[in-house]
């Protein structure tokens, strides 16, 4: 198997364990921003809207996977990792549902 060939399946698969390790916390993630303990940020991360040792460290480790994944979308496209994060950003914000909360200007608000 050529060079080529072998980082090709070391990213497919590197990109299968973050889709694991994404989806994992999914549902978490899911209930925790249905029962306004987290909400997204303006810099592509998620925060705490109620601090808890268990919510905390939720957003840490999404946010760990989330760094993960903007590092090597950087890297893939030639961008900044801050580029990566502010379109993020704009997604997860657009994506957000009703009643789920934003933070806009330093404040939690639900959408």
């Amino acid at each position: 198997m050529n060079i080529l060939n072998r980082k090709k399946i070391t990213q497919i698969l590197v990109g299968c364990l973050l889709m694991v390790s994404i989806s994992a916390f999914a549902d978490k993630l899911d209930d925790a921003k249905a029962q306004g303990l987290v909400g997204e940020m303006q810099n592509g991360y998620l925060g705490a809207v109620v601090s808890s040792p268990a919510t905390n460290a939720l957003v840490e480790e999404i946010n760990q996977l989330r760094k993960s994944k903007y590092e090597q979308l950087a890297a893939k496209n030639n961008i900044t990792v801050k580029q990566v994060e502010a379109l993020a950003a704009k997604k997860t914000f657009s994506k957000t549902a009703k009643g789920n909360y934003v933070r806009k200007n330093g404040k939690w608000i639900k959408k």
